[in-house]
């Protein structure tokens, strides 16, 4: 689909606050997750590192280490695959190039699990390749004839040492099951393949008492419980590994599932990102609401950034674009509401003051130094605008300056105590010279109100949406002047447009924003499928009501939320409606205006 008018491109690097920091070069690594089918449950084999490892020292991992060259050799494949240039491009790689890669990793985490824990899985030179779902015909005791002289470390390498045998590992029985790659703040980084395997029948893991020690077949569930406990130290990837392994009842299962993932292009993959939580270092996926906050504030992952929801200071986002949240957290708020502040010392604009709440102004006055050139307010709801008055008030007092307050004035169908009308009226397009180079284009995006506006930060890509988008959660529609349609249309409009990142009113900055915005209007639209569903029903089980006088929004929401707690159904009933007026206008339903029905026509 093609974007509205803007080119591709990212948030400008000069305009980080942090002088960029090469993160090292991760090093090619397989990891194997050796599964058996236990009385219990699924079972997955685990060691201790060393405590004198250079990397996780004393934590428990699954078997593994650094892919070699000689494993891409043994395969007869081009070691260039593990160059660092084509494992940082990995989407650039083909479907063929990926499986190559994917057989490389194998052959590693294969011979790393005899190195390190004893377990040998080979088939015989001879042998078709099997069903990944069948146990190894080779049990260990067929095995053990041949295997006299094999060496955790043979000196012709491993797999010449099995060719010598008339064996070789058997990579078909392994399935890539993640990717990770080394947060980049840590000195030592590794790109690393997770797969897994049925472990072999007959053997018992052996550590190596170098590497690796106590090996353990553990529960997934188990192992996380202990954890918990300070009982079994993991490391991040293993902690999340285990979860995702949580899920599942059996070996079969994982396979299967693993197989269908890679099949369909669909590895899940990350390259964590670091921040602080309370003072502790905590460690954040792609689909944590956390991550893209981080990234971009530090790209190259340099671990400074602080996560906890305050109210006192400042957080900077930008060298030109800083934060304050104010002390008004709650149901509909979340943490508290968002105030920005863009520009340079002596220049300041405000945008989304807040509500009035004393505290909060006198911050962003001292923050500022009552050097504000303007105020503006995405929309008039109690929670954004009140409070550019009071800042407004109190610069003038101070300063003897007016300072003006920009955005579009409210509908008439606002309540009285949302009134809102501004010094100078907002038009879509329009467009706002913060400094030299920042400027913010208004964007009309009626839906959650009819005066509801984003800012575009044009260079960079950044756009600042108030309520329209959120990061966690879905903003209430409320007639009459809440607009589903208008909402929608909204959202597809901004969809349209190039954006790197999404700066919500409430909660965490947003990445991926096309792909955040296509999931927003997916849920709109699945959800008014949903009262549509519930509606029909109602007319299919009481006609004679339906014919009569229809159904209310009361009766409607218990079938149309199913999924929501009752609690919140009065506030689900105020979009269900909009969602029932965006049916109205699109012929599916009618009323009366107390009462609804499907219109003979849906």
């Amino acid at each position: 689909m093609k974007r509205d008018d803007q080119k591709d491109f990212g948030v400008r690097p000069a305009q980080h606050l942090l002088p960029w920091r090469e993160p090292a070069a991760p090093k090619p690594a397989a990891t194997v997750l050796l599964l058996r089918d236990g009385e219990a449950g699924l079972e997955v084999l685990m060691t201790r590192r060393s405590t004198k490892a250079s990397f996780a020292p004393g934590a428990f991992v699954f078997p593994g280490g650094v892919v070699d060259e000689a494993d891409a050799i043994a395969l007869h494949l081009d070691p260039n695959l593990l160059s660092s240039d084509r494992l940082a491009n990995w989407q650039g790689l083909s479907l063929d190039e990926q499986e190559q890669l994917h057989r490389i990793y194998a052959q590693a985490a294969l011979r790393e699990a005899w190195e390190e824990v004893h377990l040998l899985l080979v088939r015989a030179v001879n042998e078709a390749s099997r069903d990944v779902n069948q146990a190894s015909k080779l049990d260990f005791d067929a095995l053990d004839p041949k295997l006299g002289g094999l060496s955790r470390h043979p000196i012709e390498g491993f797999a010449q040492a099995l060719s010598n045998r008339g064996l070789v590992a058997d990579i078909d029985a392994v399935r890539s099951f993640s990717h990770w790659t080394t947060d980049r703040d840590l000195p030592k980084r590794f790109d690393v393949r997770f797969l897994v395997a049925r472990a072999p029948i007959g053997q018992v893991p052996v550590a190596d008492e170098n590497e690796q020690f106590e090996p353990c077949w553990v529960q997934p569930a188990a192992a996380l419980e202990r954890h918990g406990k300070g009982l079994f130290y993991m490391i991040f990837p293993t902690i999340r590994t285990l979860k995702q392994l949580s899920h599942f009842k059996c070996v079969d299962d994982v396979l299967s599932e693993s197989d269908r993932l890679f099949k369909q292009g669909k590895l899940w993959r990350s390259c964590p990102r670091g921040g602080f939580v309370l003072g502790k270092d905590e460690r954040f996926t792609e689909d944590d609401m956390q991550f893209a906050e981080l990234e971009l504030v530090t790209p190259d992952g340099q671990l400074v950034h602080k996560l906890d929801w305050q109210h006192e200071s400042p957080v900077g986002l930008l060298r030109y674009l800083y934060r304050y949240t104010a002390p008004n957290p709650g149901r509909m708020t979340g943490p508290g509401t968002n105030t920005y502040l863009l520009g340079q010392e002596g220049d300041w604009t405000v945008i989304d003051p807040g509500p009035a709440i004393s505290a909060h102004v006198e911050r962003l006055r001292s923050f500022t130094k009552d050097k504000v050139t303007r105020i503006l307010c995405t929309h008039s709801h109690l929670d954004h605008s009140p409070a550019a008055f009071a800042l407004q008030a109190a610069i003038e007092e101070a300063q003897g300056v007016r300072i003006p307050i920009l955005g579009r004035a409210s509908g008439p169908s606002i309540g009285a105590d949302q009134a809102f009308s501004p010094d100078q009226t907002l038009e879509d397009g329009d467009r706002i010279r913060i400094c030299d180079d920042v400027h913010l284009r208004v964007i009309h995006t009626p839906g959650h109100a009819s005066n509801h506006l984003c800012f575009l930060l044009e260079e960079d890509g950044i756009l600042l949406s108030g309520d329209h988008v959120m990061n966690g959660s879905t903003v209430v529609i409320n007639p009459p002047d809440g607009d589903m349609f208008a909402y929608i249309a909204s959202l597809e409009r901004l969809e349209r447009m190039h954006l790197n990142y999404i700066l919500p009113a409430h909660g965490y900055v947003l990445g991926k924003p096309a792909q955040e915005i296509r999931k927003l209007i997916r849920h709109r639209l699945l959800r008014e499928s949903k009262v549509f569903e519930s509606l029909k029903r109602l007319c299919t089980d009481y006609p004679d009501q339906a014919s009569d006088k229809g159904f209310t929004v009361e009766e409607i929401v218990p079938g149309a939320y199913q999924d929501v707690a009752i609690s919140l159904h009065g506030l689900a009933a105020r979009s269900l409606f909009a969602h029932l007026l965006k049916l109205k206008q699109d012929g599916k339903v009618f009323t009366d205006g107390k009462a609804w029905s499907v219109s003979s026509l849906a």
